[in-house]
């Protein structure tokens, strides 16, 4: 795969951008009273963030490494 080298710098700080705002995302939706019910259970507003930014961090994660091979071939 062959890539300009800016776009695969652009792939590589997009996907870095993802791991690094999304974690800190979920910490500020766990410590939310929305997160956790009065039995101190899971809500679906809990739920729903994780399964967001779990699936943010993994197209981060990816776009970062397309980025990487862009770089490398």
């Amino acid at each position: 795969m062959e890539l300009p080298v800016f776009a695969a710098l652009v792939l590589v700080i997009a996907g870095l951008w993802s791991l690094v705002v999304w974690p800190q995302f979920l910490r500020r939706v766990m410590k939310d009273s929305r997160a956790r019910d009065a039995a101190g259970k899971a809500t679906k507003f809990l739920t729903v963030h994780v399964v967001l930014v779990s699936i943010s961090m993994v197209l981060g994660a990816a776009t970062a490494i397309i980025g990487i091979m862009g770089l490398f071939s």
